[in-house]
């Protein structure tokens, strides 16, 4: 419903304007910042068409018009200084800079089933493996500078064994009634980095 796509507009939205700050204090500090995503459904982020290409969801589209927008109007909040936006670039090249960036920056964790599509999974399947095995074996590789991922979006595969004192937020876009679900989702951003 609109009510339910609104809040979690403003949720993608703040935790993003959250993540852009808490950079900018960070960065001097050489501590890149990490914002983890809960989602509901792998379909909600990522899609695959007829031909079996992938394609994004509403999730990855609210995300970047939103990042976007608040990226081109964080230039005096220092936003451009960690992309190394030039403030004498004609507006147009900014825009399409922008733009780049904003598909870079995120991205998801999904498992894959064997014929090569995402899965909506509670993260106890042979096809979760391949999921943690990337996310495992990169952990260090994600916490450089060198590597533009920053937002991550998962269903199930971020629940268990991941633990990265990067993470500095985290924004639940789906519905958790489970204490039993809920603590590992949270503790995945509760660690000192």
């Amino acid at each position: 419903n609109k009510y339910d796509k609104a809040i979690k507009e403003g949720q993608i939205e703040e935790t993003i304007r959250e993540h852009l700050n808490k950079q900018v204090k960070m960065r001097d500090k050489n501590i890149k910042v990490l914002s983890l995503f809960f989602i509901d459904k792998v379909a909600n982020y990522r899609t695959q068409n007829e031909r079996g290409e992938s394609e994004p969801g509403e999730y990855a589209k609210v995300f970047e018009r939103t990042f976007q927008k608040i990226l081109f109007k964080g230039k005096e909040k220092g936003y451009w200084k960690l992309f190394n936006l030039n403030e004498s670039e004609d507006e147009k090249d900014v825009i399409k800079k922008i733009d780049q960036i904003s598909k870079r920056v995120h991205d998801g964790y999904f498992s894959i089933d064997k014929k090569n599509n995402y899965k909506d999974t509670k993260g106890d399947t042979k096809d979760d493996k391949s999921t943690y095995d990337k996310i495992m074996k990169d952990k260090e590789k994600l916490i450089s500078f060198d590597e533009e991922l920053a937002f991550i979006f998962s269903h199930s595969a971020l629940k268990e064994g991941w633990d990265n004192p990067n993470v500095f937020q985290i924004c639940t876009l789906n519905e958790t009634k489970s204490e039993i679900k809920q603590r590992p989702e949270i503790g995945r951003g509760l660690r000192v980095c």
